[in-house]
């Protein structure tokens, strides 16, 4: 494994900002970092990359532990933090060339000519770093981070406040880079999630409540099925309830309805028998997933 998380803990005075916390990454995975404000994310990602030290527990990047073998470990991971620090007077490849000078890159020259290109820098390679836009000072910290080809790449927030263009072309960015290293990210965006990740792990108040692929964890959310129908005809929702296995009926619109129906169970038999019965005509029908959204807000409610 890239990245393991052994009963990680950080206790400020004695609160506990992440309570013995156990997750793995792979390479060429793509983990998708949730929880709500406060719920100990950066804290996390701070203490895997190093930066803080954990009260308990271990953190190994590539078999190297992040306490123990500190240079050796730190080597191996490319870091964004959410308050991108950059050298605002310095331009793009001179900023750059800097930071490879200072960890002693080989072919520095090369590797900062290859990284303008791939983060899409180089409309913009002969400017300040100050003149630019939020979305390409975002590609010059993610080019820092990549410089030394590390196996290991943590962004947090890393699309905070960029507009739809730049979201779109940071994503992909994102997603390409993603299929050669190990990547965790934290977002608030949960379109983003859905989008970019292969796994998701959600934080609350310190401890994981979730970690499970986007379609496993939707499907383990469900303690229902909803069916969405569109029906002409002079429908009754009295009839529709007569269908095995559903529980509840929800009236949308005229001849729209919400068939909530037991976990697991078909009803489309059941259905197309009615409608037959009545000389109706189903328009259309679709089950309706939960979103990312939903889960999220569910598994991090005050009260839980």
């Amino acid at each position: 494994m890239s990245i393991e998380v052994n009963q990680l803990t950080k206790y400020f005075d004695k609160q506990a900002a992440v309570d013995h916390i156990s997750f793995s990454a792979q390479k060429g995975e793509i983990l998708g970092f949730l929880g709500p404000n406060g719920a100990g994310k950066t804290t996390t990602m701070k203490m895997i990359c190093g930066y803080l030290p954990a009260s308990s527990g271990t953190v190994k990047i590539c078999n190297l532990d992040i306490e123990e073998q500190p240079i050796q470990a730190k080597r191996k991971i490319g870091y964004l933090p959410e308050n991108n620090p950059l050298y605002k007077e310095m331009y793009i490849r001179e900023y750059l060339q800097f930071f490879g000078k200072l960890t002693n890159l080989p072919n520095t020259k090369q590797k900062v000519e290859e990284l303008i290109e791939i983060t899409g820098l180089t409309r913009e390679q002969n400017k300040q770093i100050g003149s630019l836009s939020k979305g390409y000072r975002q590609r010059v910290g993610l080019s820092q981070a990549l410089l030394h080809d590390p196996e290991v790449l943590i962004l947090d927030e890393p699309t905070s406040g960029l507009d739809p263009n730049q979201l779109i072309e940071i994503r992909q960015l994102i997603k390409t880079i993603g299929k050669q290293k190990t990547l965790i990210f934290s977002t608030h965006i949960m379109q983003e999630v859905q989008a970019l990740c292969d796994r998701v792990l959600i934080i609350n108040k310190g401890k994981i409540v979730a970690d499970s692929s986007i379609d496993a964890l939707i499907d383990k959310s469900k303690d229902h099925t909803i069916i969405s129908v569109e029906i002409s005809g002079p429908v009754n929702g009295d009839d529709l309830k007569s269908i095995p296995f559903v529980t509840k009926v929800v009236s949308l619109d005229s001849g729209k309805f919400q068939l909530h129906a037991e976990p697991g169970k078909d009803i489309r038999e059941g259905l197309f028998k009615l409608t037959s019965s009545k000389s109706w005509t189903i328009r259309e029908m679709k089950e309706e997933k939960s979103s990312v959204e939903e889960i999220f807000n569910a598994l991090t409610k005050p009260n839980n």
